[in-house]
Order: structure tokens, then sequence, then C-alpha cells
């Protein structure tokens, strides 16, 4: 069964992680996420990938080229303007003879996709579609079934008072050749709008399979930042992946994953759960906590970081504070700044005096 991974969206709920990184790309425990997405497929013997993808190609062909280093062959379709979740499929049918699986590309979740397919070739299914249950539907798109999990209706971002369930759409569909009739060629439509109401009309079959397995739609910072916390739970311990130096009396309290080339100093600490790209420099007496560096992040001497991101090639100098607060690329913070409450910060700004305080 083929996978395509829906990456066309311009992930501005993302940013600033996102202005100059593909979504896909944004590393995860120091890996584009996409690697991430590609070892769950490859367990479930998905081997085939038709990336659907909008802008910043480029960065993602050089990293994953046709798929051979990592196990899998992958496809891209790159569009000129954007399609929508269905659109983008209906662009790539040429390459669809058989049931395949679509994903949003937002998605990491450990569904079980062989169960799923079973279910959806037991059930003869023109769509088969993942449910998952959330806190609040209001946000998603609500999906009402029958007792046998046929889908009856679906109701996007309903209000309180429409709510009839909690399980939504994850975001994650196996789908019959077929289907790909009802969709309109060259024209933006979307799954969820304009195609999968119409064969529900038309009397074709969508079934449910709900499931309780891990999933998350890592859309905006705040959820990126979890999903690095989760998985690193699951690690524990102290992981460095290459050579790094650290200063005897520096401190590492797991779960950490270290990436090569890493200088960390005497007296610093990094308490978990917290991933560090490659080529970070954590000066003397600097602490990291609950955080998520990207690669060539100086900290500098005793300043401290709390439940942060912060992108590539960042500068925070010394006895600045920063809790909760998301950097994008080429950031400096100047001396003895103190920022908080959910700060973003665009690409290549400077905060030089301690203009923006908790």
């Amino acid at each position: 069964m083929k996978a395509v991974i829906l990456a066309g969206g311009e992930a501005t709920r993302l940013r600033p992680l996102t202005c100059n990184t593909a979504k896909i790309m944004v590393p995860v425990l120091n890996h584009p996420f996409l690697e991430h997405f590609i070892a769950y497929l490859k367990k479930h013997n998905i081997t085939e990938v038709i990336l659907a993808l909008g802008q910043q190609i480029t960065p993602i062909q050089s990293y994953f080229g046709d798929g051979n280093k990592f196990g899998v062959k992958i496809s891209y379709s790159e569009e000129d303007s954007p399609m929508g979740t269905a659109g983008a499929v209906k662009n790539v049918e040429r390459l669809l003879d058989s049931s395949f699986i679509v994903f949003n590309g937002d998605v990491f979740t450990y569904i079980d996709l062989t169960a799923m397919a079973n279910s959806h070739r037991e059930k003869r299914a023109s769509v088969s579609m993942a449910l998952t249950p959330v806190e609040n539907p209001t946000i998603y798109g609500v999906v009402e079934t029958d007792n046998e999990g046929k889908v009856q209706r679906f109701v996007e971002k309903p209000s309180w008072d429409e709510v009839t369930t909690n399980m939504i759409n994850a975001g994650i569909y196996i789908m019959e050749p077929s289907t790909l009739s009802y969709i309109t060629p060259n024209v933006f439509s979307m799954f969820e709008r304009d195609v999968f109401p119409q064969l529900l009309k038309e009397g074709q079959a969508i079934y449910s399979y709900p499931s309780e397995a891990y999933w998350i739609d890592i859309g905006t910072p705040e959820k990126y930042l979890k999903l690095n916390h989760d998985l690193l739970h699951r690690y524990e311990g102290i992981k460095f992946e290459g050579e790094s130096i650290v200063h005897p009396s520096a401190q590492i309290e797991d779960p950490v994953i270290i990436a090569e080339g890493c200088f960390i100093d005497k007296g610093s600490i990094i308490r978990g759960p917290a991933a560090i790209g490659s080529r970070c420099q954590i000066e003397e007496g600097a602490i990291i906590e609950s955080s998520v560096l990207w690669q060539n992040c100086k900290v500098g001497k005793g300043a401290k970081l709390r439940n942060c991101v912060v992108a590539s090639n960042c500068c925070i100098k010394e006895e600045s504070i920063l809790d909760n607060c998301v950097l994008g690329d080429n950031v400096k913070i100047g001396k003895g700044n103190k920022l908080s409450q959910g700060i973003k910060i665009w690409p290549d700004k400077s905060i030089e005096s301690n203009a923006i305080s908790f």
C-alpha cells in the first residue's frame, strides 16, 4: 500500500519555527519529523511514499532523496498553488492504482495501520477513517458513526452544543482509487468539506477506525514541544548522538538527547526532557530545562531556559532568562533579558535591552 503525505500547507500555526523550515523537516529529537514518520510507516510494511508538497521542496529532496537510504521509495509532487487535502491527492492520481493511505502531514501517531488496513478490506469500505478521542472536539472535525462504525455525518469545528462525540477525524484515511473520481482536477478541494459528504450522499461506504493509540497534531509550537517531551519520556536515559565535550561538573538529568559536536561547560545544568541539537554551546552555569534547541545555538553564562523552543543559529547571552518562549532562526537575545508569557520571536530579530519582562 502506498502512502500519500499531505505537506503542502504553509504551517502558519507553527511559526516562527516554520518561517525557514518546512513543517515535515522540523527536528523531533534532532531528526526531521518526516524521518520519524517514515520509520512508523516501515513498521507496517509501507515502503512507497508520495510527498505532496507546496514549497521548500529542495531541502526535503536534498535530505531524503529517493528514500533509498531510509529503506523506502519516495516520489515528490509539487503544487504551484494550494490544492487542499483532496486536490493534492488528485494531483498524484496517476500513481495510485490500488488501495492507498493518506496522512495529514502534521500528525504523529502510533495508530495500528496494519489492523486498520485489515478492517478496511473486511468491511469492503470505499474509505476508512481513523478516529481519535480528544478533550476539546470543537477545534477539530467531529465524526458521528452508527453502532457498526459506519460514518453518518461530519461536523467541522462544532460548537459545544453541537458536540455529540469526542471522536475526531485523526487525519488518516485508507481509500480506494474509485473515490478519486469525486474530486475535480486542478481545483482546491478538501476531503472533509467537498468529498466525504458527497460520498455519503451517494451511498458510498465510509467506515471509522477508532483508536486510543497515541496521537498528536504538531500544528503549534506548544504541541511540537509536547511531542518532543512525550517521546523523550518514552526513550528515558541520556543519549549522545556522536561526540560532544561535557565538563565533569556539568549536570545532565534524564531524559535528554544530545547531538554531535556540542560543548557543555562547567557548572551548567540540562534537565530533561530536553533535546540539544548539533554544535550547540552551553556556557558556564547555564540552565536548560524542558527545552528543545536546534542546531548551532549558544546559551551564555548563567542564562536560564525553561519550556522553550529555540530554532537554529540563535544566541542567548549571559544572565538572560527565558520561560515558555519560542525563537525562530538567527535570533539574538541580549545580556540580562527576561522573557516569558509565551513570547514568540521571528527569525533574524535581536532583543538587546530588557524591553520585555516577566
